[in-house]
């Protein structure tokens, strides 16, 4: 059983930097680099769903200038790799609010998802400005709003109902998600499309994630037996 959507929860970066005695942004521009590995690693591996939790909601609590570092460096992934995207048949997808973002990071984002919309190889998704219990609530308001446009009932609403109100709407849910730094939590992340998933918590930071964690990680995840809440046969 190999996994086709793989979820990353990239963690780590500032306690690598501080650990060396480097600023922050030292260890978000290795976890650039890192990022970029584990997209070619995916590509390689034939996996055709990666998403990659990038900015949650509540980093914009983080101090200023950290932000602008992380902004800057989104931008700058954005200019760098675009071409590359296309190239390697990379489709992408960027979940989140995009209202607190800069106009220009909205603009970049929007022109790579319409390139790359025809392509068929990897979907590459960032989760930028994303929360999921605010993704949630946007679904609900929504189907809300539905009930009361065209009268439907409270009691008729479905699960693919939730679902084609996601951010994730057409995407297969996570097979395996990975945490790295060694924390055990999932932060927000995908809260209602990981009722199922298998995780993975590996114990170093961000940058230092390379080609031999990822394949123990598939490879663990090959081992389990997924029941999906059935008896196994």
């Amino acid at each position: 059983m190999y996994p086709v959507h793989v979820a990353i929860i990239m963690d780590g970066n500032g306690r690598w930097a501080k650990k060396r005695g480097l600023p922050r942004l030292a260890g978000h521009k290795a976890g650039v680099k890192t990022l970029q590995n584990i997209v070619n690693l995916t590509l390689e591996n034939d996996i055709k769903y990666l998403t990659l939790y990038a900015f949650s909601s509540e980093n914009w609590s983080r101090p200023k200038s950290e932000i602008n570092d992380l902004m800057s460096l989104l931008n700058s992934f954005l200019n760098r790799e675009a071409k590359e995207f296309l190239e390697n048949n990379i489709r992408l997808r960027v979940i989140g609010r995009r209202d607190r973002l800069n106009k220009n990071i909205i603009d970049k984002i929007s022109v790579l998802e319409n390139k790359s919309k025809s392509n068929d190889g990897l979907t590459l998704i960032i989760a930028l400005d994303y929360s999921g219990r605010e993704e949630i609530r946007h679904a609900i308001i929504n189907i809300y709003k539905n009930i009361n446009k065209n009268g439907v009932s409270v009691d008729t609403i479905s699960f693919e109902d939730i679902e084609s109100n996601l951010m994730t709407k057409n995407l297969p849910d996570p097979d395996l998600i990975i945490r790295t730094s060694g924390e055990y939590r999932i932060s927000n992340f995908l809260l209602w499309q990981s009722a199922y998933s298998e995780y993975e918590f590996v114990q170093c930071y961000w940058p230092d994630f390379n080609k031999e964690h990822y394949l123990d990680a598939i490879k663990n995840y090959e081992k389990r037996e997924r029941r999906f809440g059935n008896l196994n046969e």
